[in-house]
C-alpha cells in the first residue's frame, strides 16, 4: 500500500498508527480489561478514533486512485461528460481529505472531551451584555449544527437585556478540540439598538473554554483549598429553585478560580457539577502552562485580556467578520452569528498545532 496523503504528516503518525491499533485490539480482547471500567472506556474511545482515522485514509486513497484512473481514461477517449464527472469527484475527495486533516489535528489528550464555554461581557453595560447573549446564541447554533448537545450550567441575566455571565456545557466528540480555539476577546461594532441617536458602538465579550475532565485525568484538589458558597438561583427552573439556596459557587483559594452552577434544583447535584467544572478549569490552567513556552518562542502568546481581541464582528458601516490571528474573514456576518464558525476554528486549530510543533 502507498503512503497516505502528506496532510497527515506530523499529526497523524501513519508509521505507528497500525501498530497502535493492533495493540489496542489485543488489549480490548482481554476480559480482565473491564475490571477497570474507566480504563476500558478510555481504551475503547482511543481504539474507535484510531480505527476510524485509518479507515478514512484508506478509503480516500482507494477512491483517489480509482477516480484518477477514470479521469485519465475519459481524457484519452474524449469523453467530456465522464471527465467532468471525475473532476467533480476529485473535488469532493479534496474536501473530504481536508476534513480528515482537521480531524487529525485534534490530537490533544483532552480534545475529544466535552467542553465548558464561559462568556462574560466587557465594560459597557447593556450594550456589552446584549453582545454576550448574542455570542451565547452563536455558540449554541454552532453546537446544534455540529450535532452536539448544549446544557446551560449557569446563567446570570443582565440588568435590562442580555446577560452578565453564562456557562454552557457542549457535549459531543471533539467538542473541546474545536472550541479551545475560541478562547479570547470578541469585538462587536454596530449601530446600537439601545441608542436613540443611532450611534455606532463597540462592545467586547470574553470567551473561556475548558474541557470536561473524565476519570482518566487525575486532578487533585484539597478540600481545605476550596471555599463553598450557596445562593438562590436567578434563572428559570420553577418556584423551588428560586426559593432555596440551591445554586453553588466554588472558589479555589490558591488560584482564585471560581465556578458556579445553578442548572439543577438539587444543591447536591449543583455541587457535584461545580466540582467537575473546577477540576476542568484547573486542568485547562495546566494545559495553558504547557503551551506557554511554545507560544512565547513563536511570539504569538494568546493573552485573554481586554486589549487582545481574537476576532472582530463589524456590522456597521460595512459587513465583515475577521479573525485577527489567522486573517480569515467573511462578509457573511449573519451566517457567522447563526453559528457558521467552522472556517475560523479550522484555521485557528491549524495555526495552533503549527505553533506547538514549532516549540517542540
Amino acid at each position: 500500500m502507498n503512503s497516505p496523503p502528506s496532510c497527515y504528516g506530523g499529526v497523524f503518525d501513519w508509521d505507528t498508527a497500525g501498530k497502535r491499533l493492533d495493540e489496542l485490539n489485543a488489549r480490548a480482547e482481554d476480559p480482565s480489561l473491564w475490571n477497570n471500567p474507566e480504563q476500558a472506556q478510555s481504551l475503547m474511545r482511543e481504539r474507535n478514533r484510531l480505527d476510524a482515522a485509518i479507515r478514512d485514509v484508506r478509503e480516500i486513497e482507494t477512491e483517489l486512485s480509482d477516480t484518477i484512473e477514470v479521469a485519465d481514461m475519459a481524457e484519452a477517449e474524449g469523453e467530456e461528460a465522464l471527465y467532468d464527472e471525475a473532476l467533480s469527484a476529485l473535488r469532493a475527495l479534496a474536501r473530504r481529505a481536508g476534513k480528515a486533516e482537521l480531524q487529525a489535528l485534534l490530537s490533544g489528550e483532552a480534545d475529544a472531551n466535552d467542553c465548558y464555554v464561559e462568556i462574560h461581557p466587557g465594560a459597557g453595560g447593556t450594550e456589552a451584555q446584549d453582545w454576550a447573549e448574542m455570542m451565547m446564541r452563536m455558540y449554541s447554533r454552532w453546537a446544534e449544527k455540529s450535532g452536539y448537545k448544549v446544557e446551560v450550567i449557569d446563567y446570570q441575566a443582565g440588568d435590562e437585556a442580555g446577560l452578565k455571565s453564562v456557562t454552557l456545557l457542549i457535549k459531543g466528540e471533539n467538542a473541546y478540540g474545536w472550541l479551545k480555539t475560541e478562547a479570547g476577546v470578541h469585538r462587536l461594532v454596530r449601530i446600537s439598538p439601545y441608542d436613540s441617536s443611532g450611534r455606532r458602538h463597540t462592545s467586547f465579550a470574553s470567551v473561556w473554554s475548558y474541557p470536561l475532565v473524565d476519570d482518566t485525568i487525575n486532578i487533585e484538589i484539597l478540600d481545605k483549598d476550596v471555599r463553598t458558597d450557596t445562593y438562590r438561583a436567578s434563572g428559570s427552573g420553577g418556584q423551588h429553585v428560586n426559593k432555596t439556596d440551591s445554586a453553588v459557587r466554588l472558589t479555589h483559594i490558591p488560584t482564585g478560580i471560581a465556578v458556579a452552577c445553578q442548572s439543577e434544583r438539587s444543591q447536591h447535584k449543583n455541587r457535584a457539577k461545580a466540582w467537575d467544572m473546577l477540576r476542568a478549569r484547573l486542568y485547562e490552567q495546566e494545559l495553558q502552562k504547557r503551551e506557554a513556552a511554545a507560544q512565547a518562542e513563536a511570539d504569538s502568546k494568546s493573552d485573554i485580556g481586554w486589549g487582545h481581541q481574537i476576532r472582530s464582528y463589524v456590522l456597521q458601516p460595512y459587513q465583515m467578520v475577521k479573525d485577527l490571528r489567522t486573517q480569515v474573514e467573511t462578509s457573511d456576518t449573519q451566517g457567522v452569528l447563526d453559528g457558521d464558525l467552522d472556517a475560523f476554528m479550522a484555521a485557528a486549530l491549524a495555526a495552533r498545532v503549527g505553533l506547538e510543533e514549532a516549540g517542540a
